[in-house]
Parts: C-alpha cells; structure tokens; sequence
C-alpha cells in the first residue's frame, strides 16, 4: 500500500485547474507586452516624422537664408518629394523686412525675418513644424521701406 501511494505521488502532474490559470496568467502577461510595443512603436513612429521634418524646414531655412534674391513680402510655397517624406510633405516661407534705419532706402541694410512653415501628412491628420529667423539684407530698389 506504501509503494502506491509513493507512485501516486510521482506520477501527479499539474490539474486542470492549475493549467488553466497559469495559461490565464500568461494570456495576460503577453497582451500587455504587446501593447506597449505597440504603443512604443507608435511613438518611434511619430518621433521619425518630427525628426524628419525638423531637418527638412533647417535644410529649407539654411537655403532661404543664403539666398539674397528670395522675394520679400510674398509667400513662397513648395513641395517635398513624396518619396522621401514617406507621404505628402511641403512647405511655405514668406520673407520681410523687420527692422530698417530712419530714412532707409535702396543700399541700407536693415534685417529681414524669415517665417518658415513645413507641414506633413500623418494618416488624414495635417501636422505643421514652424521656424523663424533673420538675416542681415541690404534693401533693392523695389524693396518695401518702413513708414517714417
């Protein structure tokens, strides 16, 4: 009678009881890690569409405000290439006079300010990055000139 108890012993296993919490527990456990990687990989996401569109509108800047010939007082809009924005992409500038001396004109030098909006598509939503900057000009004949 000893050795079938011992047996019994050794031969029991997990019940089904056992077996269906520790499977609840793991179902669990696994749904909230995917989750967050889910939710993790959305924001890798996000984070590579602003990383993006910060280095498009610096690119965009450094460019505006090297050319001497941009057209003041204008908006200036463009388009990225989709390919390269993995989706729709563009941008608008507009570049004016922000500060001039008394009696300036044509061969004074004042500074400009440069407005520099990029936007991008993320699914049906529009998201817009903007910047600023100014420059040292010297006004053209055509420029506008601030009021006296």
């Amino acid at each position: 009678m000893i050795e079938r108890r011992d047996r019994r012993k050794a031969q029991r296993g997990f019940t089904l009881l056992e077996v269906l919490v520790a499977s609840t527990i793991m179902g669990i456990a696994v749904a909230g890690v995917l989750s967050g990687l889910a939710g993790a990989s959305r924001n890798a996401a996000r984070v590579v569409e602003s990383e993006r569109a910060t280095m498009l509108a610096k690119q965009r800047m450094d460019e505006i405000l090297a050319d001497r010939n941009f057209p003041r007082n204008a908006f200036i809009e463009g388009a990225y290439n989709p390919n390269i924005t993995g989706g729709p992409a563009g941008w608008r500038a507009r570049v004016m006079a922000f500060e001039a001396p008394p009696g300036s004109g044509p061969g004074y030098r004042g500074i400009d300010r440069v407005e520099l909006d990029i936007w991008w598509m993320s699914g049906p939503t529009r998201h817009v990055f903007s910047l600023e900057g100014f420059r040292r000009n010297d006004f053209r004949p055509g420029d506008p000139v601030f009021p006296q």
